[in-house]
C-alpha cells in the first residue's frame, strides 16, 4: 500500500471518529429548539462597537482569581474568588483580608441592613457570613428541588427578604455553557424570608437565570436571563403586584450581573457578544447536541469584549461600554456605581478594574 493510500486511510479514520464523537457521546444536554430574534447590530444604533472602556484602571489586588462579584464598603472591595474565598482589598491592593471560605464559589454578594453579608454561592447556595466569620447555611433547596447553580443576590431596605436567582436546576456551576446550550428553562427567581426561614418560588422557566437587584422603592426586582438575552421584571407592588413582563428584551450579549444606584440607573455586565453559531442553531436541537459534546473537548467560542450597558428606569439604553481591543477587560460579569466610579467584576480575570462615571455616560 502507498504512502498516499496509507494517508487517506488514516484521515478517513480521524473523519469516522470525529463523526462518531459528535453524533454518538453520552451528553447530559438535550437541546430545546428556540428561535431568537435576529441579533441587534454592533456597527450602527445604540450598540454601536466602541473603545469607551479602553480606559479602565486597576483596582484593589492584582492576584486575585475570578473577582466575580463585588461590593465597595470602608474604602475597600469585597469580592468572591474562584477557589472559595471571600476577600477585602483595599483599593491600592496594597492589603487583602481573607473573610471566609465557603468552600464552593461565592457568585453573588449583598449587605444585609443587620450587617450579615449574604452569598450567592454556586455549589453551597444562599449563606450568610457574620460578624464572627461564622458562614451560615440559609437555602439549599426551593419547593423541594435543590438548587443546582445559586447566582445572585438582592435583599431589600427593610432586610425582609432576599431574592435570589437558581440559574439553573439541572446544571451546576462550570456547566453554564450546557445550559444555554440546552435552552431548557430550568432557572427560577427566588424570594428568601428572614423572619420564617422560608423560600418561595416567584418565577421558574427561566432561561439561565443570572443577575438580580431591586428597582426603586423596592416595587420590582428585575432577573436576567443569559440564555435569552433579556432581562425580567417581577413586581412586587403597586396594581402589578405578583406579575412579570420584560424589562429590556433582544441585548446584543449574554447578560451576567445587574445592579442599580439607588436612584435613577439599572448597570448589566454582558459576558460577551451574540454568538452567531449559537443563534443560528437554536431552532435545532439535533445540531446544538453535537455543538454541546463539541464544546466538551473545544474551547468554547466567545468572542473576548468588554461589554457593559447602562439603562434608564424605563428600560432605555443610556450608555453603551465597549472595549474589543486585544488587551480588553474581559469578560466582564459585574457592574456597580459607587459615587463618581463605575467598578467592575470578572469571572475569569485576576482583578477588578473602574471607569469614572462621567466618562461612562458622556
Amino acid at each position: 500500500m502507498s504512502r498516499s493510500i496509507r494517508f487517506r486511510h488514516v484521515v478517513l479514520l480521524v473523519l469516522v471518529a470525529i463523526a462518531a464523537f459528535l453524533l454518538l457521546m453520552p451528553t447530559k444536554v438535550r437541546p430545546v429548539a428556540w428561535n431568537p430574534p435576529p441579533a441587534p447590530s454592533l456597527t450602527s444604533g445604540v450598540y454601536v462597537d466602541n473603545q469607551r472602556l479602553n480606559d479602565v484602571e486597576q483596582v484593589g489586588a492584582g492576584n486575585l482569581e475570578g473577582p466575580e462579584a463585588l461590593l465597595l464598603e470602608d474604602n475597600a472591595l469585597i469580592t468572591g474568588l474562584h477557589d472559595g474565598r471571600l476577600i477585602r482589598t483595599s483599593l491600592d491592593g496594597k492589603t487583602t483580608q481573607v473573610l471566609a471560605d465557603t468552600g464552593g464559589r461565592p457568585l453573588g454578594l449583598a449587605r444585609h441592613p443587620n450587617g450579615l453579608l449574604v452569598i450567592a454561592d454556586g455549589v453551597k447556595g444562599l449563606l450568610s457570613l457574620d460578624a464572627q466569620g461564622r458562614l451560615i447555611p440559609l437555602v439549599k433547596e426551593a419547593k423541594g428541588v435543590p438548587l443546582g447553580f445559586t447566582d445572585d443576590v438582592a435583599i431589600d431596605k427593610s432586610g425582609h427578604y432576599a431574592y435570589f436567582s437558581d440559574a439553573s436546576s439541572r446544571f451546576g456551576y462550570g456547566s453554564d455553557g450546557d445550559a444555554i446550550i440546552e435552552h431548557g428553562g430550568d432557572g427560577r427567581l427566588l424570594r428568601y424570608d428572614f423572619q420564617t426561614g422560608k423560600t418561595a418560588v416567584l418565577l421558574d422557566k427561566l432561561e439561565f437565570a443570572n443577575g438580580v437587584t431591586l428597582g426603586p422603592d423596592d416595587s420590582f426586582v428585575l432577573v436576567n436571563e443569559t440564555g435569552a438575552y433579556r432581562i425580567s421584571r417581577y413586581w412586587l407592588s403597586g396594581p402589578k403586584a405578583g406579575t412579570h413582563d420584560v424589562f429590556i428584551d433582544n441585548l446584543p450579549g449574554m447578560p451576567d450581573n445587574l445592579s442599580f444606584n439607588g436612584e435613577n440607573r439599572f448597570w448589566v455586565a454582558l459576558y460577551a457578544p451574540r454568538n452567531a453559531l449559537l443563534d443560528a442553531s437554536a431552532p435545532h436541537p439535533f445540531v446544538r447536541k453535537m455543538i454541546a459534546r463539541a464544546m466538551s473537548v473545544l474551547p468554547k467560542p466567545v468572542e473576548k469584549r468588554g461589554f457593559a450597558l447602562g439603562m434608564d428606569l424605563q428600560g432605555q439604553v443610556i450608555a453603551n461600554l465597549q472595549d474589543g481591543s486585544r488587551d480588553n477587560y474581559s469578560p466582564i460579569t459585574t457592574v456597580r456605581e459607587y459615587g463618581e466610579w463605575l467598578y467592575f467584576g470578572s469571572l475569569k480575570a485576576n482583578h477588578m478594574v473602574r471607569l469614572p462615571l462621567a466618562k461612562a455616560l458622556q
